[in-house]
């Protein structure tokens, strides 16, 4: 069912008939979608589908929809970089000139910050639209800090773009509480796009990307927050905010309760979710992809991810950008990350296998290590006692000073396995991340204990599957 609303000021609001993503209410730190448990997995462009005119995003959420990828992240214009910010060729986030659109009007070679522009919203709208018929969860970033100058030049909130003569700031200052005309036009912007997407369900706010840059303070991020929530007291549907906290692993100390996704950037150990775990809100790690081009790198990183317990994985996947959003493009030697059709594929292979496990009802718990592990092998488990075990294994890790900085090792292994288990029958499955090739199938009949599983030999990683029967 499709509703039409006219609020206070003749806004047209378009209002789905179902209910937007939110924390599932049986095991919050998973989400419901659609009426199903879900996780969100993705291998998604440079946030840029919206604000660059040349991005065709039609075949963009086309190509993640083939690739059953199930999540976006994407920018609002308040921010972009320029061509050769962060040595990213061919970057979605640096549009070519007279190629950029943002939530405000045009007035010559300025905006005009008390103007929307309709040619925005309706790109804006329209890509949730269509990320809606291909089931793709987007999750909007409102802000980010200017890491450069060159950022803050570029940004319409800079005095220098705009008539009103507003932000004579330096770029620490903008995402504060310091200057009140300026924080005006920003919540102005928040409340204009809160409202104008209140009726999609495949959505949810970032407040700020990677805020513990540039000055951005925690009074500011609460602002936004609250300025989110409130605008959708009024509406008739209501969105998860995200908070993007720390790049690695950091416990979160106080948490803002309008917030239920915590986010992290190169989680990689995932330690940031046994850190917060406590908290039974959804952990993400919304931001990885600076660390060389190899796929099995961002393969471990994200099936390690999930498989200890965290509900949402985005790598940056450069292999996306204007003229070639079917995930093609070939980058050059010296692009900061990877991506490509066949990481997408293994991303794939992770989505299936978690929906064949009951991760509703699982936990991690690496405690079932019954035995150790050779040197640099890592170990991840999701838990439902006695009925269902998920394992993941792999030979990756941070090397420091090495470049680039992830290493994986490559060599063919055996394993050995020693878990401990309670009595029971239970059949087991090998699989083989990279293909999803079932390696290895067997009954394990246990009297309780530690239980020894010999694995196929395998290189890179491996997964496991045990379910009573």
């Amino acid at each position: 069912m499709i509703r039409r609303l006219w609020l206070t000021g003749m806004v047209s609001l378009t209002v789905l008939g179902t209910e937007p993503l939110r924390l599932h209410p049986e095991n919050p730190h998973y989400f419901l979608f659609r009426g199903k448990p879900a996780v969100l997995i993705t291998s998604g462009e440079h946030y840029g589908a919206v604000l660059n005119l040349d991005f065709n995003y039609t075949r963009y959420l086309e190509t993640l929809n083939r690739d059953r990828l199930n999540l976006t992240r994407t920018f609002t214009g308040v921010y972009s970089e320029v061509p050769g910010s962060f040595q990213i060729a061919s970057n979605t986030l640096a549009p070519k000139p007279g190629r950029f659109i943002a939530p405000w009007q045009r007035a010559g070679d300025k905006f005009d910050l008390t103007k929307w522009d309709q040619a925005y919203f309706a790109r804006l709208k329209d890509f949730l639209r269509k990320a809606n018929d291909h089931d793709v969860v987007v999750e909007l970033v409102l802000f980010c800090p200017y890491y450069k100058d060159e950022m803050w030049e570029a940004s319409p909130l800079n005095a220098r773009n705009n008539v009103n003569n507003l932000g004579n700031v330096g770029r620490q200052e903008v995402l504060t509480l310091r200057h009140p005309e300026l924080v005006k036009v920003q919540v102005a912007m928040v409340k204009k796009i809160v409202t104008e997407l209140n009726g999609f369900d495949n959505l949810y706010y970032e407040i700020c990307n990677e805020p513990y840059f540039g000055g951005v303070t925690l009074e500011w991020q609460a602002h936004i927050a609250g300025v989110i929530a409130e605008t959708e007291k009024t509406l008739p549907k209501r969105h998860l905010i995200a908070q993007n906290i720390a790049n690695g692993s950091r416990k979160i100390e106080n948490p803002n309760p309008l917030v239920s996704i915590f986010n992290f950037h190169y989680s990689r150990p995932p330690e940031s979710v046994a850190m917060n775990y406590g908290l039974n809100k959804a952990i993400g790690n919304n931001e990885t992809g600076f660390d060389g081009m190899e796929d099995a790198t961002y393969r471990i990183q994200g099936w390690e991810f999930l498989l200890a317990g965290g509900a949402l994985y985005n790598n940056l996947d450069y292999s996306f950008v204007a003229g070639s959003e079917g995930g093609t493009f070939q980058y050059p030697p010296a692009q900061p990350g990877g991506g490509s059709t066949r990481l997408r594929q293994h991303l794939r292979n992770l989505h299936d296998f978690m929906d064949r496990i009951s991760f509703m009802h699982m936990k991690p718990d690496r405690s079932i290590l019954a035995g150790g592990l050779p040197e640099n092998d890592s170990f991840q488990a999701l838990v439902e006692p006695g009925k269902s075990y998920a394992v993941y294994i792999h030979h990756g890790r941070v090397v420091k000073d090495a470049r680039p900085r992830y290493q994986v090792d490559a060599t063919p292994h055996h394993l050995a396995l020693e878990l401990q288990l309670p009595a029971g029958t239970y059949h087991m499955m090998w699989v083989n991340p990279k293909s999803a090739n079932v390696e290895k199938t067997g009954t394990l009949r246990h009297p309780g204990g530690k239980a020894t599983l010999d694995s196929p030999e395998y290189t890179e990683d491996i997964a496991l599957r045990l379910t009573a029967n």
